[in-house]
């Protein structure tokens, strides 16, 4: 399982199917770009992140990020009780449209709970037209959701130093991706 984890997640930093084919071949002895392509449709990214079931809320975030040129935003869920990232993705917006759609996923994957924010009049909106709860954090989960963000975001900016995005009109999929596997990675790290 770690040579597959090691894999998708060489895929997802930048590499080819061929590149990461070629540099799994030092620690297996039988790694070839179609195994490596199943792979990686096998395990796709939206499903690494767990479905906890105890959920007592959602605390919502976004921040603003570098993605090649441009700056885009950053939208993280956390559960306050494990700290595991529920959701993470990235938008070039930042409204009730978009805090909608991201609550939207979560209500998907783990049912309606509270949601707690910062504040911004986008979430008042979005969480009343889904029906949620929401109230403005508490000393104790903005103190969690900004060590959160700031841990995605420095990982995220050596990312974009290494890999830079170069593609004209990127649809930022490789950059979902690539969050979701190292949210991944945080959520396994915290349970160890």
């Amino acid at each position: 399982m770690e040579d597959i984890v090691f894999a998708v997640n060489l895929y997802f930093d930048g590499l080819s199917l061929r590149k990461t084919s070629k540099a799994l071949s030092r620690f297996v002895s039988r790694s070839h770009t179609t195994a490596i392509r199943d792979w990686i449709e096998k395990y796709k990214p939206q499903r690494l992140l767990s479905k906890s079931k105890k959920i007592a809320e959602f605390i919502v975030d976004e921040t603003l990020i570098k993605v090649g040129s441009e700056y885009v935003w950053l939208w993280i869920a956390i559960e306050p009780e494990t700290r595991q990232i529920l959701a993470v993705t990235v938008s070039r917006e930042r409204n009730m449209l978009i805090t909608e759609r991201f609550l939207s996923g979560l209500i998907k994957d783990y049912g309606k709970h509270p949601v707690s924010t910062d504040g911004g009049t986008w979430y008042p909106q979005g969480c009343e037209f889904l029906k949620l709860k929401h109230h403005i954090h508490s000393s104790l989960e903005k103190s969690l959701i900004e060590r959160t963000i700031q841990y995605v975001k420095d990982r995220t900016e050596s990312f974009d130093d290494y890999f830079p995005c170069r593609k004209q009109n990127c649809k930022l999929e490789h950059i979902k991706q690539w969050i979701t596997v190292f949210a991944w990675h945080h959520n396994n790290n915290i349970r160890d």
